[in-house]
């Protein structure tokens, strides 16, 4: 269907998206807070899975439960034709320090950034789509690429998100930056096999699968020395012996690589095996290396960028338009932006000093009603941005083209 752009003044647009969800701020903040306070890891999020679902039904929508295939998974989609903007919500916490990520704060900007942009839609009678999907398990456990496979994104034209962070994270304080580049990263599983054999009787006779796994380790150990200052290579032993006296047959490590290319992370993921190859070499132990899970890097669009700063200066917040410095850092959005047109953008909350995603200070900073408000402005940024991806015909083309430019040089996905 073509859409023919529409001239309606942009105050007018704000005012109707202000006066939508300051009817359901109360209602968001008791979503947001629910998320919050009962924080569930990857692929377990039944709580915030209902709870998001319960509201959306609530306001009168439609809400697809489970889908995909995922049991933590959903969509909700306003309007039957035309084209299709996509936000994502993330709502998966981490092991022991609960949201300091902060997705509950993701999901309740893209929440706000959805309601705002189907109340426009209607309100104004504009052609096009709005799909919210529930895209678990980022932390770990690649949602959105478990969720491209199952062909949620095949009609989308553009997806849109934000990430919340201190305001510091980039190295300068301001209210946000639209766009962010993030590592590729891969996960490689690493099996050695032995013998056993009795270790103080005749332990000349064993094949020793923890030897093998300490060489690794320490080869890589020393491998970092030699890397990129963006890259990055850490692992966790899974696996490894619970008694002295015996050589052991088995052990298992798991390890992430990261890059700020799929490119560069081919050829470090590489110089890994080596490492874990050469550790079976030298102990006579066989290995099996997996690799699983990519993320990829980051296709920023310069088009999405400019409007959404644009649009949170509006909303009196300062927005860089892209920080250039690698954040060394990984998600799976990387891997939408590979499919469709992207905005993975960054916006700050209120923090102590040193505070960081992924340490525990953020977690309570996360809980905040400061840090929810920042979220519902920053939904209204998206919704804005989405407004245009809807009704411009020549912004979409822009970032389209730019997009389709950028794919053939960023590389495949395997």
């Amino acid at each position: 269907m073509a859409i023919n752009p529409v001239s309606i003044p942009s105050e007018e647009v704000r005012k109707a998206i202000d006066s939508t969800l300051e009817k359901v701020n109360k209602s968001l903040r008791g979503v947001n807070q629910a998320i919050w306070s009962n924080p569930e890891l990857a692929y377990e999020e039944h709580k915030a899975h209902d709870t998001i679902c319960d509201f959306l039904e609530s306001q009168g929508f439609t809400v697809t439960r489970h889908a995909y295939g995922l049991d933590t998974s959903f969509e909700c989609i306003s309007g039957t034709e035309g084209r299709l903007v996509n936000f994502n919500a993330e709502y998966d916490a981490l092991p022991g320090i609960g949201h300091a990520c902060g997705h509950n704060l993701i999901a309740t900007a893209s929440i706000t950034a959805f309601l705002a942009l189907a109340h426009l839609q209607k309100e104004f009678n504009v052609g096009g789509r709005v799909q919210l999907l529930g895209t678990p398990a980022e932390e770990n456990g690649g949602g959105k690429a478990k969720l491209l496979d199952a062909g949620a994104y095949k009609d989308v034209d553009v997806s849109l998100m934000a990430h919340g962070g201190p305001k510091n994270i980039t190295g300068q304080t301001v209210d946000g930056v639209a766009g962010i580049l993030m590592n590729a990263r891969k996960e490689l599983y690493v099996e050695y096999f032995g013998k056993n054999a009795h270790a103080g009787g005749n332990p000349w006779e064993g094949v020793n699968a923890l030897d093998a796994l300490v060489m690794a380790y320490n080869g890589i150990s020393g491998l970092r020395q030699q890397i990129m200052p963006d890259e990055r290579i850490h692992g966790a032993f899974l696996d490894v012996p619970k008694v002295a006296n015996i050589i052991p047959a088995y052990t298992k490590s798991y390890w992430q690589i990261r890059s700020p290319t799929l490119t560069g992370l081919s050829k470090l993921i590489e110089r890994v095996r080596r490492c874990a190859e050469g550790a079976a070499v030298t102990t006579g132990c066989t290995v099996k290396i997996e690799e699983k899970e990519l993320y990829t890097d980051i296709v920023l669009n310069d088009t999405l960028c400019e409007r959404y700063a644009l649009h949170m200066q509006n909303y009196g917040r300062t927005c860089v338009k892209k920080h250039k410095k690698v954040l060394t850092g990984s998600t799976d959005a990387g891997n939408v932006s590979y499919a469709v047109p992207t905005l993975h953008s960054m916006f700050g909350i209120p923090t102590p000093e040193g505070s960081y995603p992924h340490h525990p200070s953020f977690t309570a900073s996360a809980g905040t009603d400061e840090a929810h408000e920042e979220a519902i402005i920053t939904g209204k940024g998206l919704a804005l941005l989405g407004w245009d991806m809807m009704t411009n015909n020549e912004l979409y083309s822009s970032a389209k083209s730019q997009w389709e430019g950028q794919i053939p040089a960023a590389g495949d996905l395997k």
